[in-house]
């Protein structure tokens, strides 16, 4: 006969199996809609407001964009949504260059996967997830029906972008020699960000290179780009894709970096040649 000790142990374990189970069986799935702003410049000055409109309409599909994050404890998966331009109905070849990969995320093994593609050629970029120090502030506002808590950082600019190109970043790559031969290193440019997180939902996600806080990042602003998730859904029917790509030459996010100041001075080069020619 079993004694009473004995059933209570195989309940516990019982117990504890369960809520393991569940534990491992934690998804959802966040919707997230990316704006962005466009600074014209001293260009825009001579522009009428008719012509800045369409200038801004010709660029939506860049400016606007929809995420979609799927996440378990564990580990996340960031992809945009497909989108055509309205306009050519066709996607925006030109900027998926330069855009940002599907991303697999691993807070537990501080890992990250992303799937990059360059003119044809595909890359597998491995590589620590971002460091981030976040600044945990007591201001809170309501994004649907979850309390958020305001949370801020200051990260490197280009550990933001470094799936993308700039001749900005090309120049600021560049040391500066003095005038006694000494090299100076270029000032570091620094994006504020400003995260809203849930505690509501417990996992460290959050889009694109965001994570680390205690609770799902639903609006995070760096720079001139803000991300807002638009729709929650938690355990969802369907099993939902969280796995790294596999797919590519494998690189980090420095040397993916320096393959792209390569190609496009190789592409400038060329182009400067024809024209002396």
């Amino acid at each position: 006969m079993e004694t009473v000790a004995s059933k209570i142990g195989l309940f516990v374990v019982a117990l504890l199996l369960s809520l393991h189970v569940q534990a491992q069986e934690f998804q959802g799935q966040a919707t997230y809609i990316s704006k962005s702003t466009l600074d014209l410049g001293n260009w825009g000055k001579r522009l009428s407001e008719a012509q800045k409109k369409q200038v801004m309409a010709n660029l939506k599909n860049r400016l606007e964009k929809t995420y979609i994050l799927n996440f378990n404890k564990e580990a996340s998966f960031f992809k945009e949504a497909d989108k055509l331009d309205a306009m050519s109905g066709a996607t925006d070849s030109w900027g998926k260059n330069f855009a940002a990969g599907d991303q697999y995320k691993n807070v537990k093994t501080n890992t990250q996967i992303q799937d990059q593609e360059f003119y044809g050629k595909r890359f597998l970029v491995k590589d620590s997830l971002q460091p981030i120090e976040w600044i945990m502030g007591t201001e809170t506002k309501q994004i649907g029906n979850y309390t958020c808590f305001k949370a801020t950082a200051s990260i490197p600019t280009d550990e933001l972008t470094w799936y993308s190109f700039s001749w900005d970043k090309l120049r600021s790559s560049n040391a500066t020699e003095t005038a006694d031969g000494e090299t100076n290193a270029p000032e570091i440019p620094m994006t504020d960000v400003e995260a809203w997180y849930t505690p509501q939902i417990p996992v460290a996600h959050g889009p694109s290179e965001f994570w680390g806080l205690p609770g799902l990042i639903l609006e995070v602003s760096a720079g001139d780009t803000t991300m807002l998730c638009s729709k929650l859904v938690i355990n969802p029917e369907e099993d939902l894709k969280i796995e790294a790509p596999d797919k590519g030459k494998e690189t980090t996010k420095k040397e993916y970096q320096e393959t792209l100041i390569s190609k496009m001075t190789e592409f400038r080069n060329n182009r400067m040649g024809r024209g002396r020619g």
